[in-house]
């Protein structure tokens, strides 16, 4: 007996498999996807749709496919980690094309004799990008370049970006100025709040085959919030664990003791965006730390702090092995990204050959003297570097006007100067 049976269930309704039918249409998704059906009918530029891992993106664009009309040719591409001439490949291949054996040149004139043949048709042609935030901005630009299709002054194609949140830093950067133009439409899905998250779990059970009774006691939603942020897929996972436990207990009920042994047995946390952890980092910041320490850099990601270090004189090793004294878990981050050096002229960033490279702003760097509030760039990842003996002697300064009663000037040709090496 199953717990498909035990709760009198047709389908298992929590399901990580995108699966159309039991797409919860928030406002926030209902929005989106009017934002991309506007593509069908309004083919100057791009709509982008963005949302945190795990925010139901894959499932609405699933479901935005299988309502299409039949005049619609729409290609659907999810592997992005791709060179400009294998991403021009697998927009063929969606489009019924085997084009493995030819140069680039010869796969854009394909391309645009097809566009061409499809309009004269009277058909609609639809790209959807799916995980945008893995494209090169070579690869961005061929996009671009693509959309530019357009005989008797008509556009052709029309495309949809889809990607996790750092994909809008990678649209706002200066060297995609000509692409942000084109975009018509962006949209961030946020997670689900609170009533919402109790409406998609009703909404999936009733789905599933579930009759009048209530299968979650009320007390447990607040929990699953709790735990989930609002985000779908981490609702569906802790949602399906939860029904397992009641019903290895052989209870008709979940409980909130059905919850969290859940949680205790997927060693969750509470989610960050219901704890304030991030506040609290944010104010850790302002800590008091060691008189020996002079150097602290504040790690941030997706705009978020994450976690805030302090170090003494010396070098220090930053990367994506843990191993290292300021840990990052990104596929962006080299084992062992760069290191950074503290000495009596304040502090070095060096980049040890990684994948990526490390960035000041916008230009790339392989080693580099901080300056204070400098912001370094690994991947989704920002490093604010802060001189902990500007922010002492700052401090010093101050309580000495106080003292006085005067403002003094106090300037130090070594006090803020700092040259990239």
């Amino acid at each position: 007996m199953s717990y498909l049976d035990h709760f009198k269930l047709n389908k298992q309704p929590f399901r990580l498999t995108p699966e159309p039918g039991f797409v919860y249409w928030s406002k926030q998704h209902a929005r989106a996807k009017a934002y991309m059906e506007s593509t069908i009918w309004l083919a100057d530029g791009f709509v982008v749709i963005t949302g945190d891992i795990g925010s139901g993106k894959t499932t609405l664009l699933k479901s935005f496919l299988a309502q299409l009309d039949d005049d619609v040719v729409c290609a659907m591409v999810s592997q992005t980690q791709l060179t400009p001439t294998q991403f021009l490949q697998a927009v063929l291949t969606e489009f019924g094309f085997k084009p493995f054996n030819k140069r680039k040149v010869e796969l854009l004139h394909v391309l645009n004799m097809f566009l061409i043949e499809q309009y004269s048709s009277g058909k609609k042609v639809l790209l959807i990008v799916d995980e945008a935030q893995n494209l090169s901005r070579r690869v961005l630009e061929e996009i671009r370049m693509l959309a530019a299709v357009e005989p008797h002054g008509d556009k052709i194609l029309r495309i949809v970006l889809a990607g996790h949140a750092d994909f809008r830093n990678t649209l706002d950067s200066a060297e995609l100025k000509q692409l942000l133009q084109r975009v018509r439409l962006r949209f961030h899905i946020e997670p689900l709040n609170r009533p919402e998250m109790h409406e998609y779990i009703d909404h999936r059970l009733t789905v599933a085959g579930c009759g009048p009774n209530k299968i979650f006691a009320e007390a447990s939603y607040e929990t699953l919030y709790r735990y989930t942020g609002g985000l779908p897929r981490l609702i569906n996972i802790l949602c399906d664990a939860a029904l397992l436990h009641a019903f290895s207990d052989d209870d008709d009920v979940v409980m909130n003791d059905h919850v969290m042994s859940a949680v205790a047995e997927l060693n969750w946390n509470e989610h960050e965006s219901t704890t304030g952890r991030f506040t609290q980092l944010r104010e850790i910041a302002h800590r008091p730390v060691a008189a020996s320490c002079v150097t602290e850099i504040e790690v941030r990601e997706d705009g978020r702090t994450v976690a805030v270090h302090s170090f003494p004189m010396g070098r220090i090793i930053l990367g994506r092995s843990p191993d290292n004294e300021i840990y990052m878990k990104s596929k962006f981050v080299s084992r062992h990204h760069a290191q950074l050096v503290s000495d009596d002229n304040g502090c070095l960033i060096e980049d040890l050959n990684s994948t990526n490279g490390v960035f000041i702003g916008e230009k790339q760097v392989k080693i580099h003297r901080l300056r204070d509030g400098d912001i370094v760039s690994l991947g989704v990842h920002e490093l604010v570097y802060r001189d902990l003996r500007a922010v002492r002697n700052s401090g010093d300064e101050g309580a000495k006007q106080d003292a006085s009663g005067s403002a003094v000037d106090h300037r130090d040709d070594q006090s803020g100067e700092s040259h990239a090496v």
